[in-house]
């Protein structure tokens, strides 16, 4: 039983960790280098991650700086974040490129909260399925006798605490972001 919690734990820990991550690609009004953590760039035939081409700072609140380590890959830079869903104009100085993030209008702000909360209710979902996955385990356990019923019960009442321990964990993510997010 121990094992099946400290597994439930970890799956729950990597659904957090894995809204984290796509909360960081959510665009506030602020300048952030994770912003462009998805940003691929053609790198002599492949498709490598920016931040593995250039060096990516944020000198100022509303000011991102990527500057390659190779002068050569500065334009296929550029062409890769136009591309990018971040609408925003990078400017290619052919040493660096400067970005300003624009503020973000009260409407896009509304619609980025609200794709916020859409992540944060898949991630509730997945921690739900774990509960659901560990508590039929548990179901198992005790019907083929390695379980007493005390100890399925007491397993299920664990694995509703981490449950609830997670989905609060989550629900406190996804407040700072939407307030990150609609801040002005």
């Amino acid at each position: 039983m121990d094992q099946l919690l400290k597994q439930s734990e970890e799956r729950m820990k990597k659904s957090l960790h894995a809204l984290e991550e796509e909360f960081n690609t959510i665009r506030t009004g602020r300048a952030s280098a994770s912003l462009f953590d998805k940003i691929k760039v053609e790198y002599y035939g492949n498709s490598t991650p920016l931040n593995q081409v250039a060096t990516i700072s944020v000198p100022e609140a509303r000011l991102v700086v990527i500057q390659p380590w190779d002068k050569a890959v500065i334009s296929d830079i550029e062409k890769a974040i136009q591309k990018s869903e971040l609408s925003v104009n990078p400017m290619n100085d052919g040493k660096v490129i400067r970005i300003n993030i624009p503020p973000l209008t009260e409407e896009r702000r509304k619609e980025f909260a609200k794709v916020a909360k859409n992540m944060a209710e898949q991630a509730r979902v997945a921690v739900r399925n774990i509960r659901r996955d560990a508590n039929d385990d548990l179901k198992k356990q005790q019907k083929n006798g390695d379980l007493s019923e005390d100890e399925a019960k007491r397993g299920e009442d664990e694995i509703q605490k981490l449950t609830d321990r997670f989905v609060e964990e989550i629900n406190r993510v996804v407040e700072t972001k939407e307030k990150e997010i609609l801040e002005i």
